[in-house]
Order: C-alpha cells, then sequence, then structure tokens
C-alpha cells in the first residue's frame, strides 16, 4: 500500500513537472493588442516591416530626435536594456517609430543612434510616413494618444513595448522606470533564453 501512495505521488510530481515545463517562458502580460501591418524605412534607408518581425519577440517604443521631454530618457533607458540583453547572449529587435518622421530623416536618425551609442545590429529607427500613419500606429495598435503639440514637441507615449512572435502587443512597461527596465529584461531573458 505505501508503495502505491508512494509510487502515486511521484506520478503526480512528474505530471506537475511536465506541465510546469510546458508553461515555461511564461510572462505576466497586461496587453492583448494586434500589431498593425507596416512597411517603413529603416536609418539605413532599409525597408523593415511587420511581417519581417514575425517569428521573433521584440521591442518597441516612440522617440524623435528633437525630444527635448521624455525622448533623452527613455532612449538612454532602451540603449541600457540593449547592453544587458547582449550580456546575456540576447539581441532581440528593437524598433523606434519616429514621431516626427518630417524631420527625422535618415541622417538625423544615424546622428541620433551614433550619440546614443545604439547597436544597430538589432536596433531599427523607422521614418519616411506621414505623421498621421504614424498617429494610427499609435493609437490603433498600442493603445497610446499621439499629438502634435506646441513648440515643435510632441505628446507622446513614453511606454515600451513587448511584441510576441505571432505579433501581438502583450505587454507594456514604464519607459522612465529603472524598475521596470529590470522586469523587461528579465521577460526577454523568460522569453527568449
Amino acid at each position: 500500500m505505501r508503495n502505491k501512495i508512494h509510487l502515486s505521488f511521484l506520478g503526480i510530481l512528474i505530471i506537475l513537472g511536465i506541465l510546469l515545463g510546458a508553461c515555461g517562458n511564461k510572462i505576466d502580460t497586461n496587453m492583448s493588442e494586434s500589431m498593425i501591418d507596416f512597411k517603413f524605412t529603416t536609418q539605413d534607408n532599409e525597408t523593415i516591416s511587420l511581417e519581417d518581425l514575425k517569428g521573433d519577440w521584440w521591442i518597441s517604443y516612440f522617440s524623435y530626435t528633437n525630444c527635448k521631454t521624455v525622448c533623452p530618457r527613455t532612449t538612454a533607458n532602451m540603449v541600457d536594456v540593449q547592453k544587458e540583453l547582449k550580456e546575456n547572449d540576447l539581441y532581440p529587435q528593437i524598433i523606434s517609430f519616429s514621431v516626427d518622421p518630417e524631420n527625422d530623416t535618415q541622417e538625423e536618425l544615424k546622428k541620433y543612434a551614433d550619440e546614443y551609442e545604439v547597436d544597430l545590429d538589432s536596433w531599427s529607427f523607422l521614418t519616411d510616413y506621414d505623421f498621421a500613419t504614424i498617429q494610427k500606429v499609435s493609437e490603433d495598435a498600442f493603445r497610446a494618444v499621439l499629438e502634435d503639440g506646441a513648440v515643435d514637441q510632441m505628446s507622446h507615449t513614453y511606454m515600451f513595448y513587448l511584441i510576441n512572435p505571432e505579433g501581438d502587443i502583450v505587454k507594456k512597461y514604464d519607459g522612465m522606470s529603472m524598475t521596470e527596465m529590470d522586469v523587461l529584461v528579465d521577460d526577454m531573458k523568460t522569453v527568449l533564453e
């Protein structure tokens, strides 16, 4: 009888182990939005689309080179995220959507990337669309307000977003918070390792 109980208990532990293993690579999510289809131009005058990113986890945020408010901080924070992930041999694509495409030319974006010491092997700054297009991406896919502000400053989200291999936006992080950056790095380690 004792052996039967022991074997039953062992069987339950094995089943739990299998179930927990199957649940690996899971993170807590706080969003569930489908990314809208896009095809934009990078700082290197190459085209990147949602289709190019499908099959991989990737990170996204909104910025622009002339931003004087949140972008200097969020871009610096994203650089720190990229460096920490590289230290762990993780190289997810980072996509920065310019909210000022009229002024953010490829040349300006390259200078901006150089200023922040961005590794462009796994990070693309996108442009070459009109403001209405990026406003639609921000509002329809990311559920984030984007408005043309006063004195050449845009009102845009400072959140970072995690997009899964199916093209679903599954989580957002406060791009101004170091604690949230740690969570983003941990989440990337979970889904990529």
